[in-house]
């Protein structure tokens, strides 16, 4: 498949730079390729000992189906982040002290995995914010049930979507994402990455998000977005059925009060008011700290949460979270 540019407003790149900063934080740590690959050892199907899709895999599957859905683009090496190690020894080691072990007698694998590989041929602007094209997903080896035998279901998180290149932060929503992957083969795997990347309309994601800045919020309603965002967490279930979901909790929805008076780039403007868009950055600064298993989760969440607040400003209605 050929990329076509249909918006005028999304460019192509002659130069291309990689940011440093960290995509997601909270417990991971980086990790390079070749170490997942060279050095990590590969869980099994314990009732037959044969190997699931490693990470290493995994990633080898997203970047072969980019590579063919973008084959005309820039394609940058992945960028990874690791967390939840499973450390071991060999049997030779097996009565020596954990201090006492040589590094060659430890083994390990991270059983949660989260990357992206960035596409910055293809981009576009929003407030002076560059975004590139970017794919990754996310393994995690807790959601297989490894006490069967191969070729029960393996579970994957993919997504295509933009990245910010001022923050690293990442712009997902539903129709470039998949939480319930559900696959036995690498090639069954393939496939449903392709048809992800396939049925993606950048376009119309941009859209969406460019819409953001052209609505605020005052310094109050900011206020009262934050009291009811703590408030959420602690309705009777019946209420909260009644809301949009926001998947925040304290820690986050505290991230996004300090940031709104003490972030560089989406702080509030000199009136106390905030654009949708930097509030939607708020909040995807704050989902760098939640842990793997729930990034890409929350980073949709974001995404319908700010675009709810979005309808109820054009509307003139007032949404709970604002009353």
């Amino acid at each position: 498949m050929e990329l076509q540019l249909i918006n005028p407003e999304i460019k192509l790149s002659e130069s291309v730079s990689s940011s440093e900063l960290a995509f997601i934080q909270a417990n991971t740590i980086p990790m390079a390729l070749y170490e997942l690959e060279q050095k990590h050892i590969i869980p099994v199907f314990v009732k037959d000992n044969e190997p699931v899709i490693s990470h290493h895999d995994f990633i080898g599957c997203v970047q072969e189906v980019a590579s063919h859905v973008f084959k005309n683009e820039t394609i940058l090496p992945p960028s990874l982040r690791v967390s939840h190690p499973i450390k071991g020894r060999i049997p030779e080691a097996k009565e020596k002290s954990a201090k006492d072990l040589l590094e060659h007698e430890k083994t390990i694998y991270y059983e949660r995995m989260a990357f992206v590989i960035e596409i910055p041929s293809v981009y576009s602007e929003i407030n002076g914010n560059r975004l590139s094209l970017t794919v990754g997903g996310i393994k995690a080896y807790n959601m297989d049930n490894l006490y069967n035998r191969k070729g029960a279901d393996e579970h994957f998180k993919i997504f295509i979507g933009f990245q910010n290149k001022v923050c690293c932060n990442l712009c997902i929503w539903t129709d470039g994402f998949s939480g319930v992957l559900k696959v036995k083969s690498s090639s069954d795997l393939m496939k449903q990455i392709f048809e992800v990347f396939t049925t993606y309309s950048f376009e119309q994601h941009f859209s969406f998000l460019n819409r953001f800045k052209e609505y605020y919020l005052t310094e109050n309603q900011f206020a009262n977005l934050l009291g009811r965002a703590k408030m959420y967490q602690y309705l009777p279930l019946q209420e909260k059925k009644m809301l949009p979901n926001l998947m925040f909790g304290d820690n986050q929805i505290g991230i996004v009060a300090r940031d709104y008076y003490q972030d560089e780039s989406f702080c509030r403007n000199p009136d106390g008011s905030v654009n949708l868009w930097n509030l939607y950055n708020l909040f995807t600064g704050a989902n760098k700290q939640s842990y793997i298993d729930t990034f890409l989760d929350r980073g949709l969440n974001a995404f319908s949460f700010v675009k709810h607040l979005e309808n109820s400003l054009e509307r003139g209605s007032n949404t709970w979270f604002l009353s």
